[in-house]
């Protein structure tokens, strides 16, 4: 008798037409069963939304006929909240988010859809990973992507995955070969310094179009950031408990 094959939700955050959302279904296939469930929509920025105001829709996708494939009308954290509960109607095996089309390194985490979909994934205790490459245009080249994917998603099926914690995984844009290798990082100390660009539609009112110069302080080698712009694949332990330790201690102070 054969052992049962991994169930693998994939999401994202670009839509399920995305060319990111193909190549992470391909890299992914060979390791177990996979089911699909993405935005039928282009959902970046989302950060951790959920629709709340709005019904939801699910329905079938035609794209991808070989697998169990849904659009859902939300966020990438509605996604996977439909996922469990209406399709899989339980918890996979391994939840992996992406490709993204761009980073989400250093602060990037905290506006991704695609990190919000694997941190939502653990949340649930689900084994989480989002992944991202360094490059935004919609027809970029994934062919270097494939190892990286392969090579973190094989040692998370086969090793002990940490409780209550997803993995930020970012890509370089390099072929496979040009790779490095693989690095175990922290989130670099990195932030946008937001503007915006005030212009005038044919009625003469005011629009806005959000800009941002990213500020980067933090250039030591322990940094997502440094991994990345040394042609290495970056992977950042990633949790979604936001207290402040460090803080606690400082606050009692106060003595309320």
């Amino acid at each position: 008798m054969s052992e049962k094959r991994p169930l693998i939700l994939v999401t994202n955050d670009d839509g399920i037409q995305a060319k990111g959302i193909r190549s992470l279904i391909e890299a992914v296939e060979p390791f177990g069963d996979v089911v699909i469930v993405a935005p039928d929509k282009p959902q970046s920025g989302m950060g951790h939304a959920i629709t709340v105001n709005d019904v939801l829709r699910l329905n079938p996708s035609p794209l991808y006929d070989q697998y169990d494939a849904y659009t859902c009308s939300g966020t990438p954290v509605d996604c996977v909240k439909l996922a469990i509960a209406e399709v899989i109607k339980g918890k996979p095996d391994l939840l992996v988010s992406g490709i993204n089309h761009g980073e989400n390194s250093a602060s990037n985490v905290l506006y991704s859809g695609t990190m919000s979909a694997a941190v939502e994934g653990a949340m649930e205790d689900i084994p989480s990973i989002g992944f991202s490459l360094l490059d935004f245009d919609k027809d970029a080249d994934f062919s270097g992507s494939k190892w990286a994917v392969q090579e973190v998603v094989k040692r998370a099926l086969n090793g002990e995955f940490p409780k209550k914690t997803c993995l930020n995984v970012n890509i370089p844009q390099l072929k496979e070969e040009e790779i490095k290798g693989i690095r175990v990082c922290r989130q670099a100390k990195a932030y946008w310094k937001d503007s915006f660009d005030k212009r005038y539609d044919n009625f003469g009112k005011p629009y806005y179009w959000l800009k941002g110069e990213f500020n980067r302080d933090d250039w030591n080698e322990d940094t997502d950031i440094w991994a990345l712009d040394n042609g290495y694949v970056s992977i950042v332990p990633t949790q979604f408990d936001m207290t402040a330790y460090h803080a606690i201690s400082e606050i009692n102070e106060w003595e309320f």
